[in-house]
This record gives C-alpha cells, sequence and structure tokens, in this order.
C-alpha cells in the first residue's frame, strides 16, 4: 500500500511540489518501505521520535555495512517545537517548517551560533478557524519583519500553515489564499533582512484531505501522513 501510494502521489503532483511524508507515530521499517519507493523528504513532530528515528536509521547502517544508507534522506520537522529539545532536533533536519514565535526563532538561533550552523526554517501562520492551532498572526508577522531584529543563524524560507478541519471547500480555499498572502508579505523582505533567503519561494500547505487544493493554489510542499501510512499507531 505505502509503495503504490507513494506511487500515485509523485505521478500527480506538479513537479513544483515538494511530498513530505509524514512518518510520526510510524515505525522506522515504514519509512524505510517509503524510501523504497522513493521517497525522500519524511516529517516528524516529536523531538523524541525523530531521534529514535535516526538512531534506527545509524544501526541500519552499521547492520548493513553501508555508511551511505538512505543518505539522501530529509528529515523535516513539522510540530510545535519547545526551545529545550533544540538539541534533539537540529543537527538533524534539513528544514524546521513550525517556527511558531519570536521566542522560538531567538532559541534557534542563539543553538546555531553556538553549533556553528545556519538553520533553515518556515515560519508558521495561523489562519484557520480552530484556536488551538500555533503560529504567528498576521500582525505578529508583520511586526517580526519591520523589527530591526535579525537573525544570522536562521535562515527564513518560506511559510507554513494549516486550513481549518472542515469539508468546506471554499473555507479551505480561503484559508489557504491567507496563507499565500503571508507569503506575499514575507517576500516583500528578500533584499531587506539577511535573515530571508533570496529564494525565499517555499510555501508549505496541504494534508492528506487537502492537498490537491493546496498544490493547485502554489504549495511547494504537501504534508501527507495518513494516506500514505494509514492511521497512526
Amino acid at each position: 500500500m505505502i509503495k503504490e501510494t507513494i506511487n500515485k502521489l509523485h505521478r500527480e503532483l506538479p513537479a513544483t511540489v515538494k511530498l513530505v511524508a509524514v512518518s510520526k507515530f510510524h515505525p522506522f521499517e515504514a519509512i524505510q518501505e517509503a524510501y523504497e519507493a522513493g521517497q525522500r523528504a519524511f516529517g516528524e513532530s516529536r523531538p523524541q521520535e525523530l531521534l529514535a528515528k535516526v538512531k534506527l536509521l545509524e544501526e541500519a547502517r552499521a547492520a548493513r555495512g553501508e555508511a551511505d544508507y538512505m543518505s539522501d534522506v530529509e528529515w523535516h520537522f513539522i510540530g510545535h517545537l519547545q526551545t529545550n529539545k533544540l538539541k534533539m532536533v537540529l543537527p538533524y533536519v534539513s528544514l524546521v517548517q513550525s517556527v511558531d514565535s519570536v521566542r522560538l526563532l531567538e532559541a534557534i538561533d542563539r543553538w546555531g551560533a553556538a553549533n556553528g550552523k545556519v538553520i533553515n526554517v518556515l515560519l508558521e501562520c495561523h489562519v484557520a478557524a480552530e484556536e488551538s492551532k500555533q503560529g504567528f498572526s498576521e500582525q505578529e508577522l508583520t511586526e517580526l519583519l519591520s523589527s530591526d531584529v535579525h537573525y544570522a543563524n536562521v535562515r527564513i524560507c518560506g511559510i507554513m500553515g494549516m486550513a481549518t478541519f472542515t469539508d468546506d471547500e471554499n473555507v479551505i480555499r480561503a484559508d489557504f489564499q491567507r496563507l499565500l498572502d503571508r507569503q506575499k508579505t514575507l517576500r516583500e523582505w528578500v533584499g531587506k533582512r539577511p535573515d530571508v533567503a533570496s529564494d525565499c519561494t517555499e510555501l508549505s500547505m496541504g494534508m492528506s484531505d487537502d492537498y490537491p487544493i493546496a498544490a493547485a493554489m502554489g504549495s511547494t510542499i504537501v504534508r501527507i501522513g495518513s494516506m500514505i501510512f494509514g492511521e497512526r499507531k
């Protein structure tokens, strides 16, 4: 099932859209199966689970005697990241999609400075009806970008967000449009802020239930889990 779904998604998604297979709560063996089907980017949302899977991959390499086994895997962190868990995540991920506050941005910048790394991030924006979802409001995003404070060890690559959980396609489209608008706002700061990437084009929106709408509206990253791996374990 995993292989067939991965192949289907790779066929139907535009070449401009990256598929992140959300592997949280699923075993490492499922990641291996997806990898064998051609999947390379995987999304995790809990630091302990991400670190455990990184270690399992290291053990798999040692057992096979192949140092380059799955060496092109990309780990994306997509969940709420606590500042005291950075060391479990930042050494291993290619992108933190879920930077949802100035406090977290500052902490990532400090960690990057201490460890000689520049961390690629997306700014998570709140556009959905559910108050439980996290992220920058429109005003908070504007205040962040217009601030004189810059983050030398952070590279802001784009915007991430989630639509309201609903069957109403009009609501979903309206939420995605708001994320497109936030991406446009961010793009206006290219060349004005050194921590905003020159190719700041990433827009991570769309999950298992609404990814076709997101892809059609201009998403560059979709995050799909249950459709690929089944219900969470």
